[in-house]
C-alpha cells in the first residue's frame, strides 16, 4: 500500500522525500515498480475499473451490494466482499435515502383558533402576520429541529431554533427570538404549519393570547 501511494504522489513530491516519511527504500520502490501485478492484482484493477462505471451509472447512489448485483446482472462474477473492499479504497460511498420524519402531529387535545390569516400572505407593513415552521436536519449525531419564524411581509427569516428534540420549547423559543428583535407594538396574527406544538399564553404586540392559529 505504501509503494502504490508513492506512486500515486510521485509526480508532486519527490521520490525520495516520500520513501522516507513512510520509511521505504528507493530501491525496494523501484523493485516494485519492475515487479509484474500478480493475477489477483491484475483482477483488482479490471474489477475497479468496472466498479467506477458503475457506481457512476448509480449517480453516485449505490454501495457495494447494489454495485455487486449490477456487475452481475453484466455477468460479471465476483464476490460482494472484494467489490466492497475496493469500493472503500477507492473512497467510493453511495447515499443513503433519507428517511422520512414526521414534524406535525395532529392528535392533541389542544384548542385550535380560528384561521385568522385566511391565505392573505401580503400584508400591508411589517410585524402583522408571522409564520412559523419545523424542518429537521440529519447530522451524523442524530436529527436536529429547525423551527423559524418569517414576517410575511418582507419573506425575512426574524427568529429560529434549533434542537434534537421536538417539542413547544423549540417553537417558543424561536417566537420570543423574534419578539425580541423586532418588538411588535400591535396585534399581529401568526399561523403555523406545526399542528403538534401548542403555545401557551404570550404577549405579542402588548396582547395576550393563548390561541393557537390553524394551518393557514
Amino acid at each position: 500500500m505504501r509503494f502504490s501511494f508513492i506512486r500515486a504522489q510521485e509526480a508532486k513530491h519527490d521520490v525520495t522525500l516520500l520513501c522516507q516519511v513512510l520509511e521505504v527504500s528507493r530501491q525496494g520502490y523501484y523493485a516494485w515498480l519492475r515487479r509484474k501485478p500478480c493475477r489477483h492484482s491484475q483482477r483488482d484493477e479490471e474489477l475497479r475499473q468496472r466498479i467506477h462505471q458503475a457506481f457512476a451509472d448509480s449517480g453516485a447512489r449505490y454501495g457495494a451490494p447494489r454495485v455487486h448485483r449490477a456487475l452481475a446482472a453484466d455477468g460479471e462474477a465476483t464476490s460482494r466482499k472484494r467489490v466492497a473492499r475496493i469500493m472503500r479504497q477507492e473512497g467510493l460511498a453511495g447515499r443513503r435515502r433519507r428517511r422520512f420524519v414526521c414534524t406535525t402531529d395532529s392528535r392533541h387535545g389542544f384548542r385550535i383558533a380560528p384561521n385568522l390569516v385566511a391565505r392573505n400572505f401580503a400584508p400591508p407593513e411589517p410585524n402583522r402576520v408571522w409564520a412559523t415552521d419545523i424542518t429537521y436536519i440529519q447530522t451524523k449525531k442524530g436529527w436536529l429541529y429547525l423551527a423559524v419564524v418569517l414576517d410575511l411581509f418582507s419573506r425575512k427569516v426574524i427568529g429560529w431554533s434549533m434542537q434534537p428534540y421536538q417539542d413547544r420549547r423549540l417553537v417558543l423559543a424561536a417566537l420570543q427570538m423574534a419578539i425580541a428583535a423586532r418588538r411588535p407594538q400591535q396585534e399581529l396574527w401568526c399561523t403555523t404549519q406545526t399542528a403538534g406544538c401548542s403555545t401557551p399564553a404570550m404577549t405579542i404586540g402588548g396582547r395576550s393570547s393563548t390561541r393557537k392559529s390553524s394551518p393557514a
